[in-house]
């Protein structure tokens, strides 16, 4: 995305070289969201979605909460209407041909691939904008619409950037109809610079440059060599080319020469939020490795005098703000008064066309940005390799997505290896199963094979790209060949008997909840699950967690690793089962295997007042503490994994290797507040001690109060974790444990968890029930 200040310095060069052009290019292209918006109203408006505002939200194979822009906004507000203690529900509806977050926490999801999404968007279009049912309707269709007609204004329908300009200016009237401008949602003035068809820009530029009209070629912390095929070949007739990107790619290799970019944390910068609102980027160290900022070579190239990155964005913003509005906009991290007013855009006219069906498939190829690298940029940072994707949990890997009716009917299990052949390009790749996938789609991620990300991210996954913008049917061949794919999934079970999820994370209808408001909590459990206060009166540590809340972003178990300098151990030890996070995310599927519900629950040590780990420890690494908090001394851990057994919630991790050391990072990238664990240590959790350590200090030295944010709590987008002193009854921990969906997990085996959850709630339209 360019920034106002980077902006500025593009139109300052477009200027004096009257002849140069300027293309613009994403990856993750939102092509279709703009020209949309251009179909409906004539111009490319932004859509700002009003998120807490909806009681009825549909999603259209939307990323609303995990990838738009604006998404963590979109996320606090999501949450915000999701748990019925704090607020009136939401309904929320998710069709998707691809599990995604606000998918899985949907109150009512379907299933639809390419052809029956176009149905379902010619169905909501017909009856709301006519009034008239459409024959082809998806059955879903009629509920949903009666629910968002209910629901007038206060309706919302966001549909995501695969959907085609027509769907998208088809959703433009829906949402227009409905009345829910200045409610649901606002149009602002596009946020991108010189919006345009990227698409068609990136074929014009490559045309040129095959037919050498290009002599100069300035690339700017982009890499098409490896994300863009046929980029490679074209480059190869531009006399002169240059980029510049703060770590060597693929598209660095080809150039005639690479300019090492300044990273974002050693230069100055600005940049604009998904409302318009501009933060100044201020940097956090001098250039490691003596890169130059965009500004400084954009400013070689219209051969002026090299200008620092601080001077030009000053000079952006001189005439908008004297020295002291500066000085506040540093202090503040944001410039006041820089949100994008909504325009007033007169409705789109009702009468529509139905958008033409999608030629039909039996099976359809989907390339999408991996959730963890998007396009490979993160390819060479290894806690992103390591984290758990959200959909099947894999690591290390981006294999093809298979549904599991489209696996059966191929006889095809998790690892098998095919050969993906469309128009002539073949690719080989190994499959996983996910449920709820459409049968007639395959989903492959974008972010794998890279030869140039460096010593991490090299030879990682498979690359997809080469199938880019092919319009034809995919062919899958079975190959014969089996790898394993490393995935957390079934790792560090509960190893207790059960039969029901609803035992381990509770969950149940409004319905219910409305008729017995404790329905979480089952027959001989007490809601006082906490024993005296400690001795000495002081404060007790604890945590809740809102399950209706957890989306499954994964934000917190990353937090955790930079907070607690948990090193990540690679693929091989991940097949072993060996991951150390000390935060993971359990996810369990109920329902049918095609179409199942997902359930959330973020798994970390729940600090037991009558903690199973610590009488089974021979030399008390694991002890109790006045605070209520299960420590872990590691200088006398011999590793006997006695605490690891015995503990019912599978929370502890072992360090069977010298996995830190073998990390080789400078001292300077870990926590210098957080011990670095050695070879034949157990860790865990530890509620962020170092921070309690910190907070219990300056209360002694200053008499402020106890206050700690942890930081799974700190990451959080949708403030699922709340941690503070269950002392203190005006704490909002403690407000939120007398919450009648408060539970303690495996209350039964008698540990007095210090951490407890709230019961997840589905907000169920009786209609789609019967």
């Amino acid at each position: 995305m360019v920034s106002p200040s980077l902006g500025a310095a593009l139109d300052e060069l477009l200027r004096r070289y009257p002849e140069a052009r300027w293309h613009q290019w994403e990856p993750v292209s939102r092509d279709s969201v703009r020209r949309g918006a251009e179909l409906a109203y004539g111009k490319p408006h932004d859509l700002l979605p009003r998120v807490a505002a909806a009681d009825v939200l549909l999603a259209l194979d939307s990323d609303l909460i995990s990838s738009v822009p604006g998404h963590l906004r979109h996320a606090r507000d999501f949450a915000s209407r999701r748990n019925p203690v704090r607020a009136r529900m939401s309904r929320v509806y998710a069709a998707e041909a691809v599990p995604t977050l606000i998918g899985g926490a949907a109150d009512h999801r379907f299933i639809a691939g390419p052809a029956d999404m176009a149905a379902a968007v010619n169905a909501l279009a017909a009856a709301i904008l006519r009034g008239t049912a459409a024959a082809d309707a998806p059955p879903w269709v009629a509920t949903v619409t009666a629910d968002l007609r209910q629901a007038g204004p206060r309706a919302l329908v966001h549909c995501g950037p695969d959907l085609t300009p027509e769907a998208h200016a088809l959703v433009h009237r829906i949402n227009e109809r409905l009345g829910g401008r200045g409610t649901t949602f606002d149009l602002i003035p596009p946020i991108a610079f010189r919006p345009e068809d990227e698409a068609a820009s990136m074929n014009d530029l490559m045309d040129a440059m095959r037919t050498k009209q290009v002599e100069t070629l300035l690339i700017l912390d982009s890499n098409p060599v490896y994300a863009m095929p046929g980029f490679s070949d074209a480059l190869k007739q531009v006399p002169f080319s240059v980029c510049t990107t703060p770590a060597p790619n693929e598209t660095a290799r080809k150039t005639t020469w690479y300019v090492p970019g300044t990273h974002l944390f050693e230069a100055w910068g600005d940049a604009r939020a998904h409302d318009g609102t501009v933060s100044i980027q201020q940097p956090q160290a001098l250039p490691l490795y003596d890169g130059h900022s965009p500004f400084e070579v954009l400013a070689l190239f219209a051969d002026a005098m090299p200008v620092g990155s601080l001077d030009h964005v000053r000079q952006t913003w001189r005439d908008r703000m004297n020295d002291t509005a500066w000085q506040d906009a540093l202090a503040a991290g944001v410039v006041p008064g820089t949100a994008f007013t909504p325009v007033a855009t007169e409705p789109p006219a009702s009468e529509f066309s139905p958008i033409p069906a999608p030629p039909t498939r039996k099976l359809n190829l989907l390339i999408r940005p991996d959730p963890n690298l998007v396009d490979g940029r993160h390819a060479n940072n290894p806690w992103l390799q390591e984290l758990p994707r959200p959909l099947g949990k894999v690591v290390w890997e981006n294999p093809l997505l298979l549904a599991p009716a489209t696996a059966r009917e191929s006889k095809l299990t998790n690892g098998d290896v095919v050969e993906i052949e469309m128009a002539g390009r073949r690719v080989r790749i190994p499959i996983w199963i996910v449920p709820g996938l459409a049968p007639d789609c395959a989903v492959a991620w974008l972010g794998g094979g890279r030869t140039e990300a460096g010593a991490v991210g090299n030879g990682v996954g498979t690359d997809v790209t080469p199938l880019l913008g092919i319009g034809a049917d995919p062919v899958l061949h079975r190959t014969g060949k089996h790898v394993r794919v490393a995935s957390t999934d079934h790792h560090n079970m509960l190893e207790v008997e059960r039969t029901l999820v609803d035992e381990v994370v509770r969950h149940g209808t409004l319905a219910a909840f409305a008729a017995d408001p404790q329905f979480a909590r089952r027959s001989g459990e007490s809601a006082e699950i906490y024993g005296p206060p400690p001795a000495n009166g002081g404060v007790a540590w604890g945590m809740s967690v809102d399950l209706n809340a957890c989306i499954g972003c994964n934000a917190c178990v990353v937090a955790c690793q930079s907070e607690n300098n948990v090193p990540v151990v690679g693929k091989e030890q991940v097949l072993l089962g060996r991951e150390m996070h000390w935060l993971r995310i359990d996810r369990y599927y109920e329902g049918p295997e095609d179409n199942p519900d997902s359930l959330l629950q973020p798994m970390l040590c729940m600090h037991c007042e009558q903690a199973p780990c610590e009488p089974v420890c021979p030399v008390e690494a694991s002890i109790h503490d006045s605070e209520g908090l299960n420590l872990q001394v590691y200088n006398r851990c011999i590793g006997t994994r006695f605490c690891s057994n015995n503990c019912p919630y599978k929370v502890r991790r072992f360090n069977f290797g010298a996995w830190a050391a073998d990390e080789h990072r400078a001292p300077i990238s870990r926590n210098p507040d957080v011990t670095v664990r050695a070879r034949g240590v157990m860790e865990k959790c530890t509620f962020c001690v170092q921070r309690i350590a910190a907070s219990r200090i300056a209360h002694d030295r200053d008499g402020t109060p106890e206050q700690v944010v942890t930081a799974c709590q700190a990451a959080c987008p949708t403030q699922a974790f709340t941690f503070g002193d269950i002392n203190d009854q005006t704490s909002e921990v403690a407000t939120r444990k007398q919450s009648p969906l408060d539970y303690a997990l495996l209350a039964e085996q008698n540990t007095r968890p210090r951490l407890t959850y709230e019961a997840r709630v589905f907000n169920r339209n009786p209609a789609i029930e019967k």
